[in-house]
């Protein structure tokens, strides 16, 4: 199916929470995926991460693979071209993932719990792992503050999900640039995000990502300057019954050009399980129930249990280095 070139709703985070509430629910029930503006991230943060990942793409071969993916049991590090695969179907990217830095846990209960570790580093360049660190902080901010107003929005008290985040919170950041001249259009396949919300920074007149609509098909989603692009995850669609949309998004490359993207997954502790919102009477009627994964694989409430799920699946010769499968 063709892609529609619309534009997504646009949402301030200044508004006033009497306006701000509804239009938040609104979206998130309709769309699952909005613009943000208001929220407080200064651009120039923004523009510093993004020459950082032009710096990181542009290094030497040899220097991205020494911090390869496969040497981390935490699924940590960099990624070559068609090195991740969704729905089985490699995507051509390249990407490094990161992490909160942690210490590994020597004997952990649950597989899931492997995932926590170390970052790796690229040597080449020594400034990355500050930018990461101010950008962790300025989007937590961001997350926490959007969480916040969905219970409220929703009928519970606004610190609802705060306990869940607590501590040692699973954020996870990838840094990813899709070529010019792929082999294939799949830059990432369909699929939806298996955490809490995304908040999407992408490079100013990129091209290529796109939203399923359930009326009317793919829909193309250009960066809006000063905004990120919102989506919401697979445990926020569960702990509000559906009410609130965890949508299919993908990246095609037919028409897009080289382009680089950082997409902030909000995350909250390994073990936690969110809780489920009582819905008032008014809300609890348009409630869809929790949809099914695109891969037909279970979706846990757990959330270390969603993001194993989604890393094994991802990075199979990871998982298979490291003695997972």
């Amino acid at each position: 199916m063709s892609a529609l070139s619309t534009a997504l709703p646009v949402v301030d985070l200044r508004d006033d929470p009497v306006d701000l509430r509804p239009r938040l629910r609104e979206v998130a029930h309709d769309v699952g995926f909005f613009y943000l503006t208001g929220h407080g991230v200064a651009e120039a943060l923004a523009q510093r991460l993004l020459d950082a990942a032009r710096r990181l793409f542009a290094l030497p071969q040899s220097e991205k693979d020494a911090v390869a993916m496969r040497n981390s049991p935490h699924f940590r590090g960099y990624t070559r071209l068609g090195g991740e695969l969704t729905s089985g179907q490699i995507d051509w990217r390249e990407q490094i993932d990161i992490g909160p830095e942690r210490t590994p846990l020597p004997d952990p209960g649950e597989p899931y719990l492997r995932l926590q570790g170390p970052n790796q580093w690229p040597a080449g360049l020594p400034e990355l792992p500050g930018i990461v660190a101010e950008w962790d902080a300025a989007l937590a901010e961001v997350g926490r503050k959007l969480l916040r107003h969905w219970a409220a929005a929703l009928g519970s008290a606004g610190d609802i999900f705060d306990a869940a985040f607590a501590r040692t919170p699973a954020t996870l950041i990838k840094i990813v640039r899709y070529p010019r001249d792929a082999q294939s259009t799949q830059g990432v396949g369909a699929h939806r995000d298996a955490g809490v919300l995304t908040l999407l920074l992408a490079e100013p007149g990129s091209r290529g990502l796109q939203v399923r609509d359930p009326n009317s098909g793919w829909i193309d989603v250009d960066p809006l300057p000063g905004a990120f692009i919102v989506n919401i995850g697979e445990m926020l669609e569960i702990a509000t019954g559906g009410y609130l949309r965890a949508t299919e998004h993908r990246v095609n490359l037919a028409h897009a050009g080289d382009r680089i993207s950082v997409p902030y997954f909000f995350n909250p502790r390994l073990d936690a399980q969110l809780p489920v919102l009582p819905l008032p009477a008014a809300l609890a009627g348009d409630a869809r129930g929790v949809s099914a994964d695109p891969s037909n694989e279970q979706i846990f409430p757990v959330y270390g249990r969603n993001a194993w799920k989604s890393r094994l699946r991802a990075h199979p010769d990871v998982a298979a280095a490291h003695g997972y499968v």
